[in-house]
């Protein structure tokens, strides 16, 4: 695992980050809307050269080698996109 970058809910994602991804992450973010996240962050690493991307409330995003996104929420929902 390497370790990518973190920022804030609603900052731009990092470049490196694919569309797929980024539309994944402001998908999330839609449903926070009316919620206190001003204290909350995204965690970017990276796992056998895929992104993972982990939201402080335990939402995580995973880009799959075939390039499909899937979103798992803490109560272990899955989203695929």
């Amino acid at each position: 695992m390497q370790l990518g970058t973190r920022w804030t809910v609603g900052g731009e994602p990092p470049a490196r980050v694919s569309p797929a991804v980024r539309a994944a992450i402001r998908a999330v973010e839609g449903d926070l809307l009316g919620r206190d996240t001003t204290q909350w962050r995204w965690t970017l690493t990276w796992l056998e050269g895929r992104p993972v991307v982990e939201l402080d409330d335990g939402t995580v995003i995973r880009e799959g080698h075939d390039g499909s996104v899937t979103t798992t929420l803490d109560d272990d929902e899955t989203h695929d996109a």
